[in-house]
């Protein structure tokens, strides 16, 4: 038996970048879809549930082998997360990395990520990419598909915690999905962070009329409109940013791409609860037994233990995509107050991923690489 060569692309991140990975409202359009298929059913992830975020490798505290790496700190792992997703993107895929908080004294990003797109029959590579901002963008972009939906008419403020890449390409989501936006405020941890994320805003977005860095999270939540939550955090719900009802605007939307807390009882009486996927936060539930929310760190993981403490049910958590197809209704009252929770998962990778692999195809980009050629190997 013989068999033909095979031939992948590789695109850097160069290439990603002519491919229109950093294309914001294009990267909101595909995802609406994604979530589209996610609330279909027309998508399968890894493990027996078919909705597992991904299989991660964890390094321990001390070993007796004097290489194997130690776990010195948070998100010190490497990941492998694959899916397939239908729709129009019809396509399977693995997003790959390792994250380490130390790398950034290297001068390293704290993960350094990959995705391959698969043929979905034969198992056959098509694509190799550099997938940091691919990453980035569908981070963002999920936020900017439930401010389209949930976000108060005429917002005007908007509130970042974390001024990191999330925290940017979140930004860029909020303001292609609410163009009203003119007033941004930051709350980060260094001054060097605060001052580059302050100037980074004020170059990328000359028209807005105000951006400043602010010292406390009530200083942020405080009569803004839309707040995302795109802080790097640990496994202590104790040391997470803290949201008081009080300080919450009427029909603000909060938006947790990454950790931070809330009174549950608050929640309950005073807030509408959405996640970007159920399914994915009953997979959380199941991987990580009761209490889910610590052991992962996103607000929807604190929504199921909310319902297994019989605090609420099941149906008080929208699914955005339920919102999206009209099954369940989105905002109904000016003063109607949202906490999104945005999970993030691989068949976001993929599906941007296919969008930027069709560009570069059409453009030229990238370097053809073969994976054998030579028909009598086996």
């Amino acid at each position: 038996m013989s068999y033909p060569k095979i031939e992948f692309l590789f695109l850097s991140e160069e290439d990603m970048i002519r491919a229109g990975v950093k294309n914001m409202p294009g990267c909101i359009e595909a995802m609406e879809e994604v979530v589209k298929c996610l609330n279909s059913g027309d998508y399968v992830m890894g493990g027996e549930n078919h909705n597992s975020h991904g299989s991660q490798v964890s390094f321990p505290k001390d070993s007796p082998f004097p290489n194997m790496p130690k776990d010195e700190g948070d998100d010190r792992r490497f990941m492998a997360m694959p899916a397939y997703i239908g729709g129009p993107f019809d396509l399977m895929g693995m997003k790959w990395y390792g994250s380490n908080m130390a790398n950034k004294a290297l001068g390293l990003p704290r993960s350094i990520l990959t995705v391959m797109l698969n043929d979905k029959n034969t198992g056959e590579p098509l694509c190799l990419m550099s997938a940091n901002l691919l990453s980035a963008y569908r981070t963002g972009a999920i936020p900017g598909v439930g401010a389209k939906y949930l976000a108060p008419k005429h917002a005007r403020v908007c509130g970042i915690c974390g001024p990191g890449v999330m925290g940017k390409s979140s930004l860029s989501a909020i303001v292609a999905t609410c163009p009203e936006i003119r007033e941004v405020k930051v709350k980060g941890r260094g001054k060097k962070s605060l001052e580059a994320f302050v100037a980074y805003v004020k170059k990328t977005y000359p028209h807005l009329e105000r951006v400043e860095a602010v010292e406390t999270i009530e200083e942020l939540i405080r009569d803004t409109d839309i707040a995302a939550f795109t802080n790097s955090g640990g496994t202590d719900p104790s040391t997470y940013p803290f949201v008081k009802g009080e300080w919450i605007k009427p029909g603000a939307l909060i938006i947790g791409v990454s950790c931070f807390d809330m009174d549950a009882e608050f929640m309950k009486a005073h807030t509408t609860l959405v996640v970007d996927n159920m399914q994915l936060y009953e997979a959380w539930a199941e991987e990580f037994p009761y209490p889910s929310f610590g052991a992962n760190n996103i607000i929807g993981s604190k929504f199921t233990d909310m319902v297994h403490d019989g605090v609420i049910t099941k149906d008080d958590i929208y699914d955005l995509g339920d919102i999206i197809y009209g099954k369940k209704p989105g905002r109904v009252r000016d003063d109607q107050i949202f906490i999104y929770s945005v999970g993030g998962m691989p068949v976001e990778d993929v599906a941007w991923g296919k969008v930027c692999y069709d560009r570069a195809r059409a453009l030229g980009l990238g370097t053809k690489l073969t994976l054998w050629n030579k028909p009598d190997l086996y």
